[in-house]
Protein backbone atom coordinates (compact mmCIF):
# COMPACT_ATOMS: atom_id res chain seq x y z
CA UNK A 1 0.00 0.00 0.00
CA UNK A 2 1.48 3.47 -0.71
CA UNK A 3 2.10 5.70 2.37
CA UNK A 4 2.35 9.44 0.32
CA UNK A 5 -0.53 10.86 -2.02
CA UNK A 6 -0.23 11.43 -5.87
CA UNK A 7 -2.43 12.63 -7.19
CA UNK A 8 -2.24 11.37 -10.70
CA UNK A 9 -2.27 7.87 -8.84
CA UNK A 10 -5.70 8.19 -7.51
CA UNK A 11 -7.84 8.38 -10.02
CA UNK A 12 -7.83 6.66 -13.38
CA UNK A 13 -11.60 6.02 -13.78
CA UNK A 14 -14.12 7.78 -15.98
CA UNK A 15 -15.23 11.16 -14.55
CA UNK A 16 -18.40 11.66 -12.52
CA UNK A 17 -20.70 12.78 -15.61
CA UNK A 18 -19.50 9.09 -17.02
CA UNK A 19 -20.00 7.17 -13.66
CA UNK A 20 -22.89 8.16 -13.14
CA UNK A 21 -24.46 6.97 -16.35
CA UNK A 22 -23.36 3.65 -15.06
CA UNK A 23 -24.15 3.84 -11.27
CA UNK A 24 -27.76 5.58 -11.57
CA UNK A 25 -29.51 3.11 -13.23
CA UNK A 26 -28.33 0.39 -10.35
CA UNK A 27 -29.00 2.71 -7.59
CA UNK A 28 -32.42 2.09 -6.91
CA UNK A 29 -31.69 -1.51 -7.19
CA UNK A 30 -28.44 -1.28 -5.17
CA UNK A 31 -31.12 -0.13 -2.20
CA UNK A 32 -33.40 -2.62 -3.12
CA UNK A 33 -31.10 -5.65 -3.31
CA UNK A 34 -27.51 -4.36 -2.37
CA UNK A 35 -24.12 -6.08 -2.47
CA UNK A 36 -22.42 -7.60 0.08
CA UNK A 37 -19.59 -4.65 0.77
CA UNK A 38 -17.24 -8.02 2.46
CA UNK A 39 -16.97 -11.23 1.25
CA UNK A 40 -14.30 -14.33 2.38
CA UNK A 41 -12.17 -13.37 -0.06
CA UNK A 42 -11.89 -9.68 0.68
CA UNK A 43 -8.47 -8.69 0.59
CA UNK A 44 -6.83 -7.27 3.41
CA UNK A 45 -7.63 -3.63 2.35
CA UNK A 46 -11.32 -4.48 2.90
CA UNK A 47 -11.75 -5.68 6.05
CA UNK A 48 -14.25 -4.54 8.52
CA UNK A 49 -12.42 -3.11 10.94
CA UNK A 50 -10.55 -0.58 8.55
CA UNK A 51 -13.76 -0.14 6.05
CA UNK A 52 -16.41 0.57 9.14
CA UNK A 53 -14.09 1.68 12.31
CA UNK A 54 -10.90 3.22 11.00
CA UNK A 55 -9.96 4.64 14.56
CA UNK A 56 -7.68 7.42 12.88
CA UNK A 57 -10.77 8.68 11.40
CA UNK A 58 -13.52 11.19 13.31
CA UNK A 59 -17.24 9.92 13.13
CA UNK A 60 -20.26 12.31 13.21
CA UNK A 61 -23.41 11.21 13.98
CA UNK A 62 -24.25 8.94 16.59
CA UNK A 63 -20.16 7.24 17.30
CA UNK A 64 -22.25 4.08 19.05
CA UNK A 65 -24.67 3.22 16.38
CA UNK A 66 -25.65 0.41 15.40
CA UNK A 67 -25.14 1.43 11.89
CA UNK A 68 -22.52 2.97 9.63
CA UNK A 69 -22.48 4.49 6.33
CA UNK A 70 -19.27 5.48 5.02
CA UNK A 71 -19.24 7.69 2.26
CA UNK A 72 -15.89 8.50 0.00
CA UNK A 73 -15.92 11.79 -0.96
CA UNK A 74 -13.97 14.48 -2.80
CA UNK A 75 -14.58 18.21 -1.54
CA UNK A 76 -14.64 19.41 -4.71
CA UNK A 77 -17.15 17.28 -5.86
CA UNK A 78 -20.54 19.03 -6.62
CA UNK A 79 -22.34 15.74 -6.50
CA UNK A 80 -20.83 15.39 -2.82
CA UNK A 81 -21.57 19.37 -1.88
CA UNK A 82 -25.50 18.80 -3.18
CA UNK A 83 -25.77 15.52 -0.84
CA UNK A 84 -24.31 16.72 2.35
CA UNK A 85 -26.92 17.76 3.90
CA UNK A 86 -29.61 15.46 2.69
CA UNK A 87 -26.93 12.81 4.64
CA UNK A 88 -27.06 14.98 7.31
CA UNK A 89 -30.61 15.60 7.81
CA UNK A 90 -31.04 11.50 7.80
CA UNK A 91 -28.07 10.59 9.87
CA UNK A 92 -29.76 12.87 12.30
CA UNK A 93 -32.89 12.05 12.31
CA UNK A 94 -32.40 8.25 12.75
CA UNK A 95 -30.12 9.18 15.65
CA UNK A 96 -28.71 5.56 15.53
CA UNK A 97 -26.44 6.18 13.03
CA UNK A 98 -22.67 6.31 12.87
CA UNK A 99 -21.23 8.78 9.73
CA UNK A 100 -17.63 7.59 8.52
CA UNK A 101 -16.76 10.66 6.22
CA UNK A 102 -13.60 8.94 4.25
CA UNK A 103 -11.44 11.78 2.38
CA UNK A 104 -11.27 10.32 -1.56
CA UNK A 105 -9.28 13.34 -2.93
CA UNK A 106 -9.52 12.35 -7.12
CA UNK A 107 -9.90 15.82 -8.04
CA UNK A 108 -6.86 16.78 -8.96
CA UNK A 109 -4.33 18.03 -6.68
CA UNK A 110 -6.66 21.11 -4.42
CA UNK A 111 -8.76 18.57 -3.36
CA UNK A 112 -5.86 16.26 -1.99
CA UNK A 113 -4.60 20.09 -0.35
CA UNK A 114 -7.85 20.11 1.10
CA UNK A 115 -8.04 16.82 2.44
CA UNK A 116 -5.25 16.94 4.20
CA UNK A 117 -6.05 19.87 5.96
CA UNK A 118 -9.19 18.78 6.89
CA UNK A 119 -7.42 15.85 8.01
CA UNK A 120 -5.06 17.75 10.13
CA UNK A 121 -8.13 20.11 11.77
CA UNK A 122 -8.85 16.28 14.23
CA UNK A 123 -5.77 17.37 16.05
CA UNK A 124 -7.59 20.53 17.51
CA UNK A 125 -10.96 18.52 17.55
CA UNK A 126 -11.79 20.35 14.78
CA UNK A 127 -12.50 17.96 11.71
CA UNK A 128 -16.03 17.80 12.00
CA UNK A 129 -15.98 21.53 11.60
CA UNK A 130 -13.84 21.43 8.86
CA UNK A 131 -15.74 18.94 6.84
CA UNK A 132 -19.01 21.34 7.17
CA UNK A 133 -17.27 24.34 6.06
CA UNK A 134 -15.09 23.17 3.24
CA UNK A 135 -18.26 20.74 1.70
CA UNK A 136 -20.71 23.60 2.57
CA UNK A 137 -19.76 26.16 -0.66
CA UNK A 138 -20.96 26.03 -4.01
CA UNK A 139 -17.69 26.85 -5.61
CA UNK A 140 -14.62 25.36 -6.36
CA UNK A 141 -12.08 25.34 -3.66
CA UNK A 142 -8.57 26.84 -4.24
CA UNK A 143 -5.69 26.80 -1.78
CA UNK A 144 -6.39 30.09 -0.20
CA UNK A 145 -10.27 29.41 -0.20
CA UNK A 146 -9.37 26.46 2.26
CA UNK A 147 -7.77 28.70 4.35
CA UNK A 148 -10.35 31.46 4.47
CA UNK A 149 -12.98 28.69 5.09
CA UNK A 150 -11.30 27.10 8.13
CA UNK A 151 -10.68 30.45 9.44
CA UNK A 152 -14.34 30.93 9.41
CA UNK A 153 -15.31 28.11 10.98
CA UNK A 154 -13.56 28.95 14.05
CA UNK A 155 -10.24 26.25 13.23
CA UNK A 156 -7.23 27.85 13.97
CA UNK A 157 -5.09 27.77 10.47
CA UNK A 158 -1.90 28.03 11.45
CA UNK A 159 -2.02 25.47 14.02
CA UNK A 160 -3.48 23.11 11.49
CA UNK A 161 -0.36 23.68 9.08
CA UNK A 162 1.74 23.03 11.82
CA UNK A 163 0.00 19.43 12.95
CA UNK A 164 -0.37 18.84 9.03
CA UNK A 165 3.99 18.70 8.45
CA UNK A 166 3.59 17.08 11.85
CA UNK A 167 1.77 13.99 11.11
CA UNK A 168 1.97 14.38 7.38
CA UNK A 169 3.13 10.53 7.05
CA UNK A 170 -0.34 9.45 9.23
CA UNK A 171 -2.65 11.64 7.56
CA UNK A 172 -1.43 10.34 4.16
CA UNK A 173 -1.53 6.88 5.04
CA UNK A 174 -5.18 7.61 6.15
CA UNK A 175 -5.90 8.89 2.61
CA UNK A 176 -3.85 6.08 1.09
CA UNK A 177 -6.12 3.52 2.99
CA UNK A 178 -9.48 5.15 1.60
CA UNK A 179 -8.40 4.86 -1.93
CA UNK A 180 -7.31 1.52 -2.45
CA UNK A 181 -10.50 0.91 -0.24
CA UNK A 182 -12.71 2.59 -2.70
CA UNK A 183 -10.66 1.09 -5.82
CA UNK A 184 -10.69 -2.38 -3.97
CA UNK A 185 -14.89 -1.91 -3.87
CA UNK A 186 -14.74 -1.12 -7.55
CA UNK A 187 -16.42 2.58 -6.71
CA UNK A 188 -15.81 5.05 -9.83
CA UNK A 189 -16.46 8.42 -8.64
CA UNK A 190 -17.79 10.78 -5.49
CA UNK A 191 -19.80 10.05 -3.65
CA UNK A 192 -19.81 6.29 -3.36
CA UNK A 193 -21.28 4.72 0.10
CA UNK A 194 -21.31 1.51 2.27
CA UNK A 195 -24.46 0.93 4.24
CA UNK A 196 -24.01 -1.35 7.13
CA UNK A 197 -22.26 -3.96 4.79
CA UNK A 198 -23.62 -3.26 1.91
CA UNK A 199 -21.59 -0.86 -1.46
CA UNK A 200 -23.91 1.89 -2.54
CA UNK A 201 -22.12 3.32 -5.66
CA UNK A 202 -24.00 6.34 -6.55
CA UNK A 203 -26.14 9.03 -5.47
CA UNK A 204 -29.84 8.43 -3.22
CA UNK A 205 -32.36 10.16 -2.31
CA UNK A 206 -32.44 10.59 1.33
CA UNK A 207 -35.59 8.06 1.34
CA UNK A 208 -33.39 5.26 -0.91
CA UNK A 209 -31.09 6.00 2.12
CA UNK A 210 -33.59 5.06 5.07
CA UNK A 211 -34.36 2.00 3.30
CA UNK A 212 -30.91 1.37 2.36
CA UNK A 213 -30.40 2.20 6.49
CA UNK A 214 -33.37 -0.64 7.56
CA UNK A 215 -32.43 -2.93 5.33
CA UNK A 216 -28.72 -3.38 6.89
CA UNK A 217 -30.39 -3.38 10.34
CA UNK A 218 -32.53 -5.81 8.79
CA UNK A 219 -29.67 -8.13 7.50
CA UNK A 220 -27.66 -7.54 11.02
CA UNK A 221 -31.10 -8.58 13.12
CA UNK A 222 -30.00 -12.07 10.78
CA UNK A 223 -27.00 -13.34 11.92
Amino acid sequence: MNKSIDPTRLQQHPNRRQALALAGAAVLGAVMAPRLAFGQDDEEVLTEALVLRDGDIPVAGNPDGDISIVEYFDYNCPYCRKIAPEIRQVVQDDGKVRLVLKDWPILGEVSVIASRMALACKYQDKFIQAHDALIGINSKLTESRISELLAGAGIDVDRAKKDLATNAKAIDAILARNNDQALAFGFKGTPSFIVGKFRVPGILTMAQFDQAIADARKAAAKK
